[in-house]
């Protein structure tokens, strides 16, 4: 599985990562999950509002608010 959780740096950017990571050890599943903070990167994967949350190439989340741990779960799960 491959996760990209996407934005420039800001305070949600990394609760979004720490979700997306916390999601994957509690789901006890195998997946990459790579940053991305160039802003030319994360329009091209076609996020308009950070952050992002891409799941095996699907958009899942973009913007705020920040879903919750469970709801993160759910999403990553959606595409497991």
């Amino acid at each position: 599985m491959e996760i990209k959780v996407l934005g420039p740096g800001c305070s949600n950017c990394f609760k979004m990562e720490e979700l997306a990571k916390t999601a994957v050890k509690e789901l006890g599943i195998e997946a990459k999950i790579e940053k991305i903070t160039d802003i030319g990167q994360i329009a091209m994967h076609g996020i308009l509002s950070t952050p992002g949350l891409i799941v095996n190439g699907k958009i899942r989340h973009s913007g705020k608010p920040l879903p919750s741990l469970e709801k993160v779960k759910e999403l990553i799960k959606s595409k497991a």
